[in-house]
């Protein structure tokens, strides 16, 4: 059986050259997220995902929750995905495809992590840094951990700038029991 996430991206591929060829890829993000959001919830994902519910009914209350709220294919997609038992794979159909897009517009995403909730300004300032970093369009995401004690770190796909007060004391920490360890 092909893992998930392989099936997630060969149905987020499908829509992303649909949405290419109509020239509506932010439609289709904004769509994908609104109904994995509305599938997702815990007292429908269970309906939608039930086999013993008949597939008709099931593609029925899709219909009545999505009709007149995303696009008429986006609508087909999710049809698709309840009739073949995959309705539990929608979220990572939108994710995969906002992967697509992304790559598509050369935009990295990067998540900066403080302290403390950042001011407008010093995001917008991080935002400049990390772009002429990466070297193209970046995506910036938020998160506050107040056990980083201070400071921030920095994560752009697999690599992390960590220049956290925690960061700074764990490597110090390292430092001194490297040098204090026996020969």
């Amino acid at each position: 059986m092909a893992r998930p996430t392989t099936a997630a991206r060969r149905y987020a591929e499908a829509a992303f050259q649909v949405a290419l060829r109509d020239g509506e890829l932010d439609g289709w993000r904004e769509d994908l997220a609104i109904a994995a959001d509305i599938l997702g919830r815990p007292e429908v994902q269970p309906v939608v995902d039930s086999p013993a519910i008949p597939t008709a009914d099931r593609l029925a209350v899709v219909g009545k929750l999505l009709e007149g709220r995303v696009r008429p294919g986006a609508i087909r997609l999710v049809s698709l995905l309840v009739e073949r038992g995959r309705a539990s794979e929608l979220q990572r159909v939108s994710d995969q495809y906002v992967r697509q897009l992304n790559a598509h517009r050369q935009v990295v995403v990067a998540t900066v992590t403080s302290a403390a909730p950042l001011t407008d300004d010093e995001t917008a300032e991080i935002r400049t840094r990390v772009e002429s970093m990466a070297g193209s369009t970046v995506d910036l995401r938020t998160e506050v951990d107040p056990a980083l004690l201070g400071g921030l770190t920095v994560q752009i796909g697999d690599r992390l700038l960590d220049a956290s007060i925690r960061g700074r004391l764990e490597r110090l920490r390292d430092q001194l029991n490297a040098g204090t360890r026996p020969r």
